[in-house]
């Protein structure tokens, strides 16, 4: 025991026998006095506290949003009417013109561009699917090329292939809905491929189809001449001169127009018919004929003049 504390305790016990206190009161005073002295001495333990580790978790009623590029284009809301109201389309426009002259295994693409006329959006879980005919070479179900939204007219290309043997093929397609029922353009026909097949080297090339369309200006009223522009849209199956005139309706034709093809596709010729406020009102026409490379007629545009006195 170290001596500051023993001289501690002799002090202590003059001390109360000196106040008079009973020897038994003294040694309890001595002992309690050495007991807390003790105590003091002992080194001071730092407390150990066990930690349990708990989770953070974070609630929130907000789903988790990454940001990043947003889509080109927004989907149509779900349609009321069902799959029929998305069954609506039409051929606009198409290359690779019907009868089209092909070398036997030559691969070419047909592109047709189509309207959608429904209410809803297509996406690439719609189908471009094999309807009839000749598959000439390519898959029976391709996905839709893009997303469309209501009036949006895409182009929907087909890489195919010409048989190899000599003569005329059709192959024909439709479109699908994500649920497998199959609609086509207009009045649910299908659109197709239509091309000839021929090795020989000492092909005619010629005009293949004449689709017009006519243009009124103005669109209404009946001002003193009233002026009618008829297009006519030639199509031809490969690198050829076509030498085309107008016939009309009251007798007479048009000077010649020249259209010069490198290769199969479609050009637009016109011409421009006026009438004035006293014309006589009947139905009007017009048509073109082709001069070369061989003299042919392609059906008629026609018209009615309605403001005649």
């Amino acid at each position: 025991m170290p001596r500051k504390v023993i001289y501690s305790l002799l002090a202590l016990a003059l001390l109360l026998t000196a106040c008079g206190p009973s020897q038994a009161e003294n040694e309890a005073a001595i002992a309690t006095g050495v007991a807390l002295t003790v105590e003091a001495q002992k080194p001071i333990e730092t407390p150990t506290t066990s930690i349990t580790a708990t989770p953070l978790i974070l609630t929130t009623t907000t789903p988790l949003v990454v940001t990043g590029t947003a889509p080109a284009r927004p989907t149509s809301p779900p349609n009321p009417g069902g799959e029929a109201a998305c069954m609506k389309a039409s051929l606009v426009d198409e290359t690779v013109p019907d009868g089209t002259i092909i070398k036997p295994g030559v691969q070419f693409t047909k592109t047709w561009q189509i309207r959608n006329d429904s209410t809803c959006t297509w996406d690439t879980s719609y189908k471009i699917v094999f309807w009839d005919g000749d598959v000439m070479g390519g898959g029976y179900v391709y996905n839709f090329p893009q997303q469309a939204l209501p009036g949006d007219t895409v182009s929907v290309p087909l890489v195919l292939t010409a048989p190899t043997t000599d003569g005329p093929y059709q192959s024909s397609w439709k479109l699908q809905t994500p649920g497998g029922t199959t609609f086509g353009v207009g009045y649910d026909s299908p659109f197709w491929a239509d091309i000839v097949v021929s090795s020989s080297d000492d092909v005619k090339y010629g005009v293949t189809n004449v689709t017009y369309s006519v243009e009124r200006n103005p669109l209404t009223g009946c001002p003193a001449n009233v002026f009618y522009t008829i297009y006519a849209t030639v199509s031809v199956n490969g690198p050829v001169t076509v030498t085309l005139n107008w016939r009309k309706s009251d007798g007479t034709t048009e000077n010649k127009q020249t259209l010069k093809f490198t290769e199969a596709g479609s050009q637009t010729a016109s011409m421009e018919w006026s009438l004035h406020l006293g014309a006589a009102t009947n139905e009007r026409w017009v048509q073109v004929f082709t001069v070369s490379p061989e003299e042919q007629d392609f059906g008629k545009a026609t018209f009615h003049y309605t403001c005649g006195q």
